[in-house]
């Protein structure tokens, strides 16, 4: 028995789309499955939330990595809980360092096989965090993008991304990997990934691998502000890790501390928090893969 979680809405009708594809496959094979159509935000958290009280659950998690983060975050007993992942969200940023295809059928395909491995996560204070916890110069973009209605969503995070490049600030923040010695940077941003790609497709921590039993944090501190437009094709390809304004670091904890107004987020999505402590946990979440 499987359990479909949709997020109705998802990817502006792509998700819908990417149901009836699965449904029809599921039922080809004979296969029992169940349909839960989110209502409202935190609606799959409440869904996963229960169906992880009973043994050998299996959940097809459709959507984007904002769907995915709220399936995460529901979980109670991860021993009763296998995911398998279709992707059909705006930006699908997690599969691009999960291994998981983005077409739906070979997606199912995976699922249906039936193998399993652990897949790492993030877990902070009050939350979980699958792809990548950040904070700066992308939760600047994410502010801007959520006041942008109209258009592709790619086109309004590039829109939202050179708004704030136009309008750059820096962040106050102080850093702490493990039990080493706590390091207070300005920022142009951080982002600390389990996956390592935010944005549709930009790689802040391109070295990052959700199996590995590993953080990675990727530091760029403040960079001259009549560089930072020539420095943003560096971005998109992964060079800034070689820059000598980049620091990077591996670990399984991180100590975040906001020293300023800035936000952080997880997965996308943009909360408060001033004194963070996450830690990476191995070999405890199940997916098909």
């Amino acid at each position: 028995m499987f359990h479909i979680i949709v997020n109705p809405q998802g990817g502006k009708g792509k998700s819908l789309k990417a149901l009836e594809q699965v449904e029809q496959i599921l039922k080809d094979k004979n296969v029992e499955y169940a349909v839960h159509k989110t209502e409202r935000p935190g609606h799959a958290t409440e869904i996963a939330r229960e169906l992880s009280q009973t043994p050998d659950t299996k959940i097809i998690m459709m959507g984007g990595d904002g769907s995915f983060n709220e399936i995460l975050n529901g979980i109670d007993n991860f021993d009763n809980v296998t995911l398998g992942i279709v992707p059909c969200g705006s930006g699908n940023d997690f599969i691009k360092k999960s291994g998981h295809p983005l077409d739906v059928a070979k997606a199912v395909e995976i699922i249906l096989n039936g193998k399993e491995e652990y897949c790492d996560y993030i877990q902070l204070d009050d939350r979980r965090c699958l792809n990548v916890l950040g904070a700066g110069m992308d939760v600047d973009v994410l502010l801007n993008y959520a006041t942008r209605k109209h258009g592709p969503a790619k086109m309004r995070y590039y829109m939202s991304l050179f708004h704030v490049l136009a309008h750059t600030r820096f962040h106050h923040l102080r850093l702490t990997v493990d039990d080493g010695e706590p390091m207070e940077r300005n920022v142009f941003m951080i982002g600390i990934g389990n996956g390592g790609i935010i944005g549709g497709g930009i790689p802040i921590c391109p070295n990052a691998d959700p199996y590995d039993g590993e953080l990675s944090i990727v530091v760029v501190n403040e960079i001259k502000k009549s560089k930072i437009l020539f420095e943003l094709g560096g971005f998109l390809s992964a060079k800034h890790v070689k820059k000598s304004y980049t620091e990077v670091f591996s670990g399984k904890k991180v100590h975040l501390e906001v020293l300023d107004d800035s936000k952080c987020q997880t997965d996308g999505e943009i909360f408060d928090g001033t004194d963070i402590h996450a830690e990476l946990v191995h070999g405890k979440l199940k997916i098909f893969r």
